[in-house]
């Protein structure tokens, strides 16, 4: 008995003292695949049949979000605001931080193709402005920034796969380097229907789900995503 309590307890330091000795934290994580919807890991919605961007509105709608331009924007756009509005809804403590420290880094495979396609139909007969607008990958991150007043550093990358030590390379230089206090991180893809998005919250302060931040625990959060 004495040596199950040791050896429970033993697991229970080195458990706490590598949570101390981190220094970036996963606070909040969430994605929208195949039809579920996770937040930090518990299920919240699990498909109704739709598909595409006849998914995305029922999202929308399920969770009664109150944001009239989200029916303007494309759907890379509504795919990563729909992410970003689940991961800070009710847990971000967006007063600790001045807009300037709260960044953004993403990346995805297709860039904007499912714009530009679409974009390139239309001019066949009469060019569509509003498709035009969303020909850049990073406006995602333009429309999560309006949306919560962000104005820290902000990248878009382009890569054939998630490449989760990339990303966490890129957001612990911006952190370390006292460039941001927090950044949202991770994947938004939509491509002919065909999507997925996995974000996380990284602070530099041990809240909510108080993750170390690090390769391993970013690609296994994506992986149960998939």
């Amino acid at each position: 008995m004495l040596l199950w309590f040791l050896a429970n307890n033993r697991l229970f330091l080195e458990q706490r003292i590598k949570i101390l000795s981190a220094t970036h934290f996963i606070t909040n994580t969430s994605s929208i695949s195949n039809g579920f919807v996770h937040k930090d890991g518990k299920l919240l919605f699990d498909g109704d049949g739709s598909e595409g961007a006849a998914f995305l509105l029922s999202l929308y709608q399920h969770f009664g979000f109150n944001y009239p331009k989200f029916y303007k924007m494309d759907n890379l756009a509504k795919l990563g605001w729909l992410a970003a509005e689940l991961l800070l809804t009710d847990d971000f403590k967006q007063a600790a931080y001045q807009a300037e420290r709260v960044g953004l880094v993403l990346a995805n495979k297709n860039s904007s193709l499912d714009d530009d396609i679409r974009y390139w139909q239309s001019v066949k007969e009469i060019a569509s402005p509003s498709l035009f607008v969303y020909t850049l990958p990073n406006i995602v991150i333009g429309e999560i920034c309006i949306r919560h007043g962000f104005k820290g550093e902000h990248t878009f990358y382009i890569q054939e796969k998630f490449d989760a030590n990339f990303i966490v390379q890129q957001v612990n230089y911006l952190l370390d380097n006292d460039i941001l206090d927090a950044c949202i991180c991770g994947w938004v893809d939509f491509m002919a229907g065909d999507f997925k998005a996995v974000l996380y919250l990284v602070e530099k302060r041990a809240e909510g789900l108080a993750f170390e931040f690090n390769t391993e625990k970013v690609a296994s959060v994506f992986n149960v995503s998939t």
